[in-house]
């Protein structure tokens, strides 16, 4: 294990990092909020090839991380890592391999859990599922009865925008999953395609998937606030990051409108264009490449209870944003000098994230003594 101290952007710095073109949700940094933390702890505590997610195992010095070419590996304090057998076969390449990984409510008395990944279909085709298992942990780590409970359709060419993020409802009883356009823009207003939606089902997988919301480009952020509100993350095109506050039956306008442009330079008509699409609550230009976020709820990082904490790949580190009723604005960035995948919160409060890429690390940030 190694340990450094990081120092956060100085307040004049923040600003300047959080700059570029105006963004829906934008509002100054104040110096109270910047210097809420003056330094981060950083502890390199294990490595991994490719990382896609990771949730802890309450009660015990255990996680489980997934590796993008199809290995669930359980982690444990002091560095040992072992792989986890009966894992599903992925379809490797691109944006796809194994995703998420997340514990059902009930972890603790049947042991499940749940997973997704890319699949392949017919022909060049593939498609994100998930599908939930019994995690053993007597004797060497396995999976059993592996089910899938939904499966993205149709399946199409490409290997990019599986979105296959995965969250569950603060009373246990639903699991949300986010469904990526594949990068195929048009499906994402179709409400007869699972492309560019959010889904809900019953948090054991029983029951008919109902669709949540649509207009969404690639989800890579899913999760509840302190008020029990449904947020997502996603990446727009060229410039056009966005957070949203997720309500049942909003369309959130991709491809239609966006605070980006097409790679090719062509624009796309922005969101104040069209009042009838849902608008961000902010959105980021230049884009800070989301690998994922968490809302902050423990007390060892003073002030950033209720604040999502967000992954950043471009940005290169933590990214916190306060939540203001239906709008959201930054209020500091924290600079990890390297592409962050995956973010999760432990049980003491510790902030936890993944790099990416081959050889990442797995680093754990507590708050420097003052």
């Amino acid at each position: 294990m190694s340990l450094r101290s990081l120092s956060i952007l100085s307040p004049l710095a923040l600003v300047i990092a959080s700059c570029g073109s105006p963004a829906i949700g934008d509002s100054p940094i104040t110096t109270a909020e910047a210097d809420e933390t003056t330094a981060l702890t950083i502890a390199e505590v294990a490595r991994f090839d490719a990382p896609w997610a990771m949730a802890f195992i309450p009660d015990t010095p255990l996680a489980l991380v997934t590796e993008k070419k199809g290995r669930l590996l359980l982690w444990q304090d002091g560095g040992e890592v072992r792989e986890v057998a009966g894992v599903p076969h992925v379809d490797h390449g691109g944006q796809g391999g194994l995703g998420d990984v997340v514990l059902s409510p009930t972890f603790r008395d049947d042991g499940l859990i749940f997973l997704s990944w890319a699949e392949a279909g017919a022909g060049d085709t593939r498609g994100a599922a998930v599908g939930k298992a019994r995690l053993v942990l007597d004797g060497a780590p396995r999976l059993e009865g592996l089910e899938v409970i939904w499966r993205q359709n149709p399946k199409v060419t490409g290997r990019g925008h599986y979105s296959h993020r995965l969250a569950f409802s603060p009373d246990g009883k639903s699991l949300y999953i986010a469904s990526g356009d594949r990068q195929k823009m048009t499906p994402a207003q179709d409400p007869a395609s699972d492309l560019g939606k959010i889904f809900r089902m019953a948090a054991d997988g029983s029951s008919k998937v109902e669709q949540v919301s649509l207009g969404h480009r690639n989800i890579l952020g899913l999760g509840f606030d302190a008020q029990g509100r449904l947020w997502d993350l996603e990446h727009g095109p060229a410039g056009g990051d966005e957070l949203n506050l997720v309500k049942p039956g909003a369309n959130y306008g991709w491809p239609v409108v966006s605070q980006g442009d097409h790679y090719n330079g062509t624009p796309i008509p922005r969101h104040e264009t069209r009042p009838d699409f849902a608008a961000p609550a902010i959105s980021w230009n230049p884009v800070i490449a989301p690998g994922g976020m968490i809302f902050y709820q423990g007390d060892l990082f003073r002030g950033w209870r209720g604040q999502a904490i967000i992954a950043g790949l471009v940005s290169q580190g933590l990214v916190r944003v306060a939540i203001d009723g239906e709008r959201a604005r930054e209020v500091a960035r924290h600079d990890l000098q390297n592409r962050i995948r995956a973010i999760a919160e432990r049980e003491d409060g510790s902030i936890w994230v993944l790099e990416d890429g081959d050889n990442a690390r797995l680093l754990k940030l507590t708050p420097s003594p003052n």
